[in-house]
């Protein structure tokens, strides 16, 4: 594949190997709700990962057909949590435990362009740290990448997290063709 067909995407690890003293406090002025989904419906699942992954280039998972992303979304390591602002979709994390529970992989995190801005990033990774931390893992992971929000990197580094390895990766966009089709099967 040619460099033409698709982006040029540094992606890096990181780790955080105990829990943060302390959690940032929910920003005022909201009505917020945090929810984990239980058998979360497919159609509801790429919607929340298109909001919040468009234009970061998210698409690994809308490329899963129906059957690879049920089983994915049916892995009893697999968590997926929704944040809903005033009553309506805001953001939400994934976590993944791996190793036999040693690792808890932060898998995706992210908000909505609507809720971007807003003071609610930092306590709404605070969140998602304390969860996986409650899972009771040797370590925290998550990756980022430099399609992501500029700030992303930025903040997990405030919030806790240590860079670990870079690697480069070839990112294939989606056509507006294959997002229309994925999103409205």
């Amino acid at each position: 594949m040619s460099d033409a067909e698709g982006l040029r995407v540094t992606v890096t690890h990181l780790q955080m190997h105990r829990p943060p003293e302390r959690y940032p406090h929910a920003p005022l002025g909201f009505q917020l709700a945090l929810l984990k989904c239980r058998e979360i419906p497919l159609h509801f699942y790429r919607y929340i990962y298109d909001r919040v992954g468009r234009n970061w280039h998210w698409t690994a998972a809308l490329r899963l057909d129906d059957e690879d992303l049920r089983e994915r979304l049916a892995d009893p390591a697999r968590e997926v949590h929704v944040l809903y602002i005033h009553g309506a979709p805001a953001g939400f994390f994934e976590l993944l435990r791996m190793d036999g529970g040693q690792e808890c992989r932060l898998m995706l995190f992210g908000l909505m362009s609507h809720a971007i801005g807003k003071g609610l990033s930092r306590w709404f990774l605070g969140c998602a740290i304390r969860r996986a931390w409650e899972l009771g893992p040797k370590f925290v992971s998550v990756e980022t990448c430099t399609l992501d929000h500029p700030a992303a990197l930025p903040l997990y580094q405030k919030m806790g997290f240590v860079p670990v390895s870079r690697r480069e990766v070839l990112e294939v966009p989606l056509s507006d063709e294959e997002r229309a089709r994925i999103l409205f099967r």
